[in-house]
């Protein structure tokens, strides 16, 4: 193949410069054609919110998938909880009441005793001989009574008849007092000794639950004992002691003014388990300055036991109730430098970014007192990135993205989409008419050959052009 120049011979143009021309043809092109490319179809895909949404509402952001609940109006109860020991009625610790060895233990460990339960017997015998005692002197003073009495009675018929002196009578009568004085003190000393023999069995005070014996049988036991035989803890009914902070002393005094009472409910450590249902019965007199609080006390029924004393339980205490309240999952709210908020979802799937006034909680729900109205829709999970008028996507829809233009490089390449095919075959054609009309020597042969070339490289193109049209 030769060029001609006007002027000039014509100059043979090598197949291998062709080839590298071409080729240098083709790279430039394709650096062109990624340059365009990435200029019109790079741009970063977008969530149904656009430009808005995602946290600052930049280009890029995909809008959040959030969970959210309604605001739903709810009677919470407005209660106390704090930690308390459970303390019996009654905790009687039983000692003897005179000296002696145990001759019999009468209960078993952790026996429920009635009040009078006979538990142990110390020796009764040295107390039933004192007793004996105490009787024969009673006997023999009273004898000595009878006779001193006789005597005065005879004085006083001879000091009648004025046979003996006044002196005589008088001394006599005197007599009879003392012995009347001795008698007296026999028969206190009897019951004294009746006493004692009564002490030698040792019985409960109080009905309750026993625990474990301090004593055994032949220990020698006396009232100065500090353990004594055992303890008796009166469980049914039980108190549970708590602290109550002096803030909430208003609310529980202006609800007692009115005569309720205040229910009480006894739960484990977990707070998970109710162990018992009482109510509460009152205050100490006075705050303690240390920790400001208050001691107060609130009884249980207690029949099956599940009270211990001295056991940890969690008390909640029912103030008052909020009728009607707004009530929102505590997962709505969040806190923030200027105090607690929510986000509520607008019509157009913005939020809007709320303050409210916290109430009481129920542990799952928060009673909103200000800000929420019943009805409303907040944000419960997915509100980290979330700011004032950002865009949100609900729970089971699908985040539209922006999907890059059709055809791009390769469509523009290759005759864009639906015309590629059509340009390929144009462009082949056109080079294989301008190769028949370039030849020369052998013209019909060579004519025929380059239309033959051309053709090929139009269907060529005409084949890449309908792939990228698809």
């Amino acid at each position: 193949m030769t060029d001609e120049i006007d002027g000039a011979e014509p100059v043979e143009r090598s197949p291998n410069a062709r080839r590298n021309a071409l080729l240098v043809l083709l790279v430039l092109v394709v650096v062109a054609g990624l340059a365009w490319a990435m200029t019109r179809g790079g741009g970063s895909a977008q969530g149904p919110g656009g430009p808005g949404g995602g946290r600052g509402g930049g280009r890029g952001r995909i809008a959040a998938t959030v969970g959210v609940a309604k605001v739903t109006a709810t009677d919470v109860p407005q209660s106390l909880s704090q930690i308390g020991t459970v303390q019996p009625i009654v905790t009687a610790t039983v000692r003897p009441q005179l000296s002696g060895n145990v001759f019999t233990i009468n209960f078993r460990e952790g026996q429920v005793v009635t009040k009078g339960q006979l538990l142990a017997q110390i020796d009764p015998r040295p107390y039933r001989l004192a007793l004996a005692q105490a009787e024969a002197n009673l006997t023999r003073d009273e004898s000595q009574l009878n006779l001193a009495r006789v005597d005065l009675r005879r004085y006083q018929v001879l000091l009648s008849q004025d046979s003996i002196a006044r002196q005589q009578v008088d001394t006599q009568a005197a007599t009879v007092k003392q012995q009347e004085g001795i008698v007296a003190a026999d028969r206190a000393a009897v019951g004294t000794a009746k006493l004692n023999l009564h002490y030698t069995s040792i019985t409960a005070p109080v009905a309750g639950r026993i625990g474990l014996r301090q004593a055994d049988i032949g220990n020698y036991v006396s009232p100065g004992d500090t353990n004594g035989i055992a303890v008796i803890t009166q469980t049914d009914p039980i108190d549970v002691s708590f602290a109550v902070p002096q803030g909430s002393l208003p609310g529980i005094l202006a609800r007692r003014a009115t005569g309720a009472a205040l229910s009480a409910t006894a739960s484990d450590q977990s707070g998970q388990t109710v162990i018992a249902h009482g109510s509460f019965l009152t205050f100490d007199n006075q705050i303690d300055t240390a920790t400001g609080t208050v001691k107060a006390k609130a009884r249980f029924p207690n029949p099956r036991g599940t009270l211990f004393p001295n056991q940890f339980v969690n008390v909640t205490l029912l103030v008052d109730t909020l009728k009607n309240a707004p009530t929102v999952p505590v997962t709505a709210v969040r806190h923030g430098t200027q105090g607690d908020f929510v986000f509520v979802l607008q019509g157009d799937h913005t939020v809007k970014m709320q303050p409210v006034k916290q109430g009481p909680s129920t542990g799952t729900n928060v009673a909103i007192l200000s800000g929420l109205t019943p009805g409303q829709t907040v944000i419960t999970e997915g509100a980290d990135n979330l700011e004032d008028g950002s865009k949100v996507v609900l729970p089971g829809e699908r985040p539209q993205f922006q999907r890059p233009k059709k055809g791009g490089f390769f469509s523009w390449l290759f005759g864009g989409s639906g015309g590629g095919g059509e340009e390929g075959h144009r462009r082949g054609g056109q080079n294989g008419g301008d190769n028949a009309a370039g030849a020369s020597g052998p013209g019909n042969d060579a004519a025929t050959n380059g239309s033959g070339q051309g053709g090929q490289r139009g269907s060529h193109r005409h084949r890449q052009g309908g792939n990228g049209s698809q």
